[in-house]
């Protein structure tokens, strides 16, 4: 009788800690990852952190709050002229064509050569240079559903915008609660993996989301900002667009110049020789610059490889998106690390028994 009044005890108890578990769940699963990237964030940006702390005279609140408003400011700021200018191109070019002022330039015959899209996009484009009228009648339909995806797409940026925003507010919070955060890590790292592996699990865990958002997404935003400059430079329409197709290609470890090979012919289409070659040999060097800068800051300051940080966060990304990337590094480099602490113990273990 004690036994069953004990199991249904047990039973109850088990069944309400899961219940409240669930809904605990069902409570936060809107801010997971918000949360998921606040934490990210604030590890990223904790060292910056405490320099900008102490110049303030040890004022954390303070130090805090200004990261999380440069970083929004930082957000905000390109999105908005980026949407703006590309929904201002979109219409403009739409009144300008039902005006029947609206004038494309003839393509070079380069354009032909272009690999896969050559000749499609050389008879579309010739087409649009001869009566830009006729031509967006015949690909009403299909301009339709590109602007759709357009505006879809900016609004989809806006949606990540505003979870970055909240995310990075979540930081601030994290970044003034930082000694707690790292009591309560400690705590759940030595719980999962015993006082010998906790602490150093943990600072792997660190250093490989530091090296992740400096070596990989650090890296790409520099290539796109430096693409962006010449593209600018350059006067090439639709420079956000191509700015944002640079990064993304950057983060995902395809070289830049894939985007930038292609604007590139097209740039010497409708510009002089020389200044046309100065834009294909800064692509080029803007492409290649991640060969010098990754092994600059990808893995500094580690025990972990260069390569197993870049599998994982590649193989975390294709499997998980951007989350994946820190996931992914993590997880791999805890796994090597793990790996080699075993290796040590059992060669340690046979040299002592030889």
């Amino acid at each position: 009788m004690n036994n069953t009044k004990q199991i249904i005890d047990t039973s109850v108890k088990v069944a309400a800690l899961f219940l409240t578990l669930y809904v605990c769940y069902t409570v936060l699963k809107p801010f997971i990852l918000p949360l998921v990237w606040a934490a990210i964030l604030a590890i990223a940006l904790f060292p910056a952190h405490k320099k900008l702390s102490r110049a303030l005279g040890k004022r954390e609140k303070t130090s805090a709050t200004l990261i999380a408003l440069i970083g929004i400011a930082l957000l905000v700021v390109p999105s908005a002229i980026f949407a703006t200018s590309t929904i201002e191109s979109a219409t403009y070019v739409m009144e300008e064509s039902q005006a029947g002022t609206l004038e494309v330039p003839p393509p070079g015959e380069s354009v032909k050569d272009w690999p896969l899209v050559g000749e499609k996009l050389y008879t579309l484009w010739s087409d649009a240079n001869a009566d830009i009228q006729d031509f967006f009648i015949k690909h009403i339909d299909q301009i339709k559903n590109a602007l759709s995806g357009l505006f879809g797409a900016i609004a989809g940026i806006g949606a990540t915008v505003l979870q970055m925003v909240l995310s990075l507010i979540i930081a601030a919070v994290f970044l003034v609660k930082a000694q707690a955060c790292q009591q309560g890590c400690i705590m759940v790292f030595k719980t999962l993996m015993g006082e010998e592996h906790g602490n150093k699990a943990l600072e792997t865990s660190i250093l490989t989301v530091r090296s992740v958002a400096v070596g990989i997404l650090g890296v790409a935003a520099i290539q796109a900002f430096l693409s962006g400059i010449g593209l600018m430079f350059a006067g090439i329409p639709g420079a956000g667009v191509w700015v944002l197709l640079v990064l993304l290609f950057a983060i995902m470890q395809l070289p830049p110049i894939i985007v930038l090979g292609p604007i590139a012919a097209y740039y010497f289409s409708i510009a002089d020789t020389t200044p046309a070659i100065i834009f294909l040999v800064y692509a080029i060097i803007v492409s290649g610059s991640d060969a010098f800068l990754k092994p600059m800051f990808l893995g500094r300051g580690m025990d972990t490889p260069m390569l197993v940080i870049l599998l994982g966060a590649l193989g975390g990304m294709m499997a998980s998106g951007i989350i994946g990337l820190f996931a992914g590094a993590v997880v791999l480099a805890l796994g090597y690390q793990l790996l080699i602490d075993w290796l040590e113990t059992e060669y340690s273990a046979q040299q002592e028994e030889s």
